[in-house]
Order: structure tokens, then C-alpha cells, then sequence
């Protein structure tokens, strides 16, 4: 199975997906460690439909900037009409292994579940510790999708379809290595924190609710299409159950 093909229809589907609580609880988390104020510029690498572009722009303020980076242009479109009408914000079509943008220009940088697609990860963690400046900070988001714990009747079942699901990443499992590979491209300070996304009742706004549908739809089989069935079963009777491990981890660019 290929990767996910980030073209207009799901752009389309992550824009509502983004909206979701468990969503605001993450990027409320991520802007909290990433920790911009008045006057950074800062990058979004890998800035899908722009959500943190947005909410960062309010947070540098006029005299800040924010650059989104994205390798999908209708993720970029929607990221654009989300910041209409901000002078200090411009989106650049990328890849993270190669950032469109000039050395040492940045206060911060962040990249949310952007890595565990990308097959070089000393490549994008060269770029990202090129554009920071010297004593600028780095925030990355990834999942352990080997951490997911999902209450289904039938597991074997359920064990396939997370399998299915898992080969869409690059690297279902890259939160395990990524502090020693921030630490080997240079990053100082490295640090790791993990936040449990968990629920007993699966709905739009769990994280495993928002992503139900675009997960059957990727494994695109019966099977994972009974499987969504017995998940809303599930959520019906007040039987679901869901846990997963979503990391984040900072490091600084010496200064």
C-alpha cells in the first residue's frame, strides 16, 4: 500500500479533522513548548491546511512572520485562506528535506506528524538545524503508532487493519529514535515528552473518532469497512475503548 496522497480530497477531510477537541488539545501543546512571542519568525514545516500558522501568527504579532512550508498544493490553498489578510505570513511549496528557505532565518520551527512520512530523517533534520538561528528552538510531533490500543471483538481483525493502516508511514515507530537523531544533527538540549490521547467513547471529537473514516477509506477493503461499522457499534452501547502515544520533543540549534 502506498502512502496517503495528500491531494484536494483529503486536504478537504484534514481541514474538518483539525477542528476536532483532540486536535485543539494538541496544538494547545504544541504552541505552549514551541514557546513563540512578539517578533519571531518562525517556520511551519509541513503546514498542511495551516492551522498553526494561523495561531502562531497571533502569537508573534506584527512584528514576527510566519512561513508554512508544505510538499501538497491544496493543503497550502487552505492554508493560505486561513491567513488572508496577514501581511507577515507567506507559504512556499517544499519538501522538509529540503526547505525553500534561506540559512539561519529562523527563531523557531515546528513539524507536526510531518517525520514519520519522511524516508531521510538526517536529511530534514539537516535542513531544520540549517534555518534556525544560532539558540533557535525546534519542535517535533510524531506518533508511536505501535503504542495504539483499540478495543475491537474481533482483534485479529483489528491487529490487520492497524497493519494496513501503519503502511501509509514511513516509520509507524519513529518517536523510539528520534531524540538521538535530533542529538547527532547538532540539536542541543533534547528533550522528549509523551501525552496520552485516550477515550471510552469514540466520537468526532477523539482523536480516533476524527480519524475513523479516513482510516477505513485508506485501507479501502470490506474488512476495514466492517471494522468501521463495528467501531460505531461499539461507540452505540458504550463499549469503545482507545490509546495512543503522541511525542513531542524540542531541542535548540547552539548558539
Amino acid at each position: 500500500m502506498a502512502q496517503l496522497e495528500f491531494n484536494a480530497e483529503l486536504a478537504a477531510q484534514m481541514e474538518v479533522v483539525y477542528s476536532r477537541r483532540d486536535l485543539l488539545r494538541r496544538r494547545a501543546l504544541v504552541h505552549q513548548a514551541l514557546s513563540a512571542g512578539p517578533g519571531d519568525r518562525v517556520l511551519d514545516a509541513g503546514c498542511g491546511p495551516g492551522f498553526y500558522v494561523a495561531e502562531t501568527l497571533e502569537r508573534v504579532g506584527p512584528d514576527g512572520s510566519v512561513v508554512g512550508v508544505d510538499a501538497s498544493a491544496p493543503m497550502l490553498a487552505l492554508a493560505a485562506k486561513r491567513c488572508e489578510g496577514h501581511a507577515n505570513v507567506s507559504f512556499e511549496e517544499g519538501d522538509v528535506t529540503a526547505l525553500p528557505v534561506a540559512d539561519a532565518s529562523f527563531d523557531r520551527a515546528l513539524s507536526v506528524q510531518v517525520l514519520e512520512y519522511v524516508a531521510d530523517i538526517p536529511a530534514a533534520l539537516a535542513e531544520l538545524f540549517r534555518v534556525l538561528r544560532p539558540g533557535g528552538r525546534l519542535l517535533l510531533w510524531d506518533v508511536d503508532w505501535t503504542t495504539v490500543s483499540w478495543h475491537s471483538e474481533e482483534p485479529e481483525r483489528m491487529r490487520r487493519f492497524l497493519d494496513a493502516w501503519d503502511e501509509h508511514l514511513t516509520d509507524p515507530a519513529l518517536p523510539r529514535t528520534l531524540s538521538a537523531s535530533m542529538r547527532e544533527a547538532g540539536f542541543q538540549d533534547v528533550e522528549m515528552e509523551g501525552h496520552a490521547f485516550v477515550t471510552d467513547d469514540i466520537t468526532e471529537e477523539t482523536y480516533a473518532g476524527a480519524l475513523l473514516a479516513l482510516m477505513a477509506d485508506y485501507v479501502g477493503t470490506d474488512e476495514a469497512q466492517a471494522w468501521a461499522t463495528e467501531q460505531g457499534e461499539l461507540a452505540q452501547r458504550g463499549e469503545s475503548y482507545f490509546a495512543c502515544i503522541q511525542f513531542r520533543f524540542t531541542g535548540t540549534r547552539p548558539g
